[in-house]
C-alpha cells in the first residue's frame, strides 16, 4: 500500500495537470490568451499550497485530530492570504477582476479544495477506526 501522502501528491498533481490542461484547451477554443492571468503562477500556487496544507494536517492528524477541522480551515484562510498578497493586486490594477482573471485562480483554488476536504473526510473516518 502507498502511503498516503504520497498518494494525495501524485493524485492531486496529476488532477491539476489535467485541469490545467482543459482550462488551457477551453481558453484556446475560446479565443483568449493562454497564459494570461497569472494563469501557470496560479496553479503552481495552489498545488503547493494544497500539498502544503494536506501534508501539515497529516503529521498533526494523530496529535490534533479533534482539530484537523479548525487547522483545515486555517489553512484555507493562508490561501486567501497568498490570493491577496501574490494575485490580487495585479488583478485590480485595472479596477476590474475580469471574469478570466477569476478563473484562473479559483478554478485551481476549487479543485484543490474538493481534492483536500474528501481526502480529509477520509482521515477523519479512518482515525476514528484506529
Amino acid at each position: 500500500m502507498q502511503h498516503p501522502f504520497y498518494s494525495f501528491v501524485i493524485k492531486t498533481t496529476i488532477l491539476l495537470a489535467i485541469v490545467f490542461g482543459i482550462h488551457l484547451a477551453l481558453l484556446n477554443y475560446l479565443g483568449y490568451p493562454l497564459f494570461a492571468d497569472r494563469i501557470v503562477l496560479s496553479y503552481s500556487v495552489n498545488l503547493l499550497l494544497v500539498i502544503g496544507v494536506f501534508g501539515f494536517l497529516y503529521v498533526l492528524r494523530k496529535k490534533y485530530k479533534s482539530q484537523l477541522g479548525f487547522l483545515f480551515l486555517a489553512g484555507s484562510v493562508l490561501k486567501f492570504a497568498v490570493f491577496f498578497i501574490l494575485f490580487y493586486p495585479f488583478y485590480k490594477q485595472d479596477q476590474v477582476i475580469s471574469k478570466l482573471e477569476f478563473a484562473s485562480f479559483f478554478v485551481p483554488y476549487l479543485v484543490g479544495l474538493v481534492l483536500e476536504t474528501f481526502s480529509l473526510g477520509k482521515w477523519l473516518n479512518r482515525i476514528d477506526e484506529e
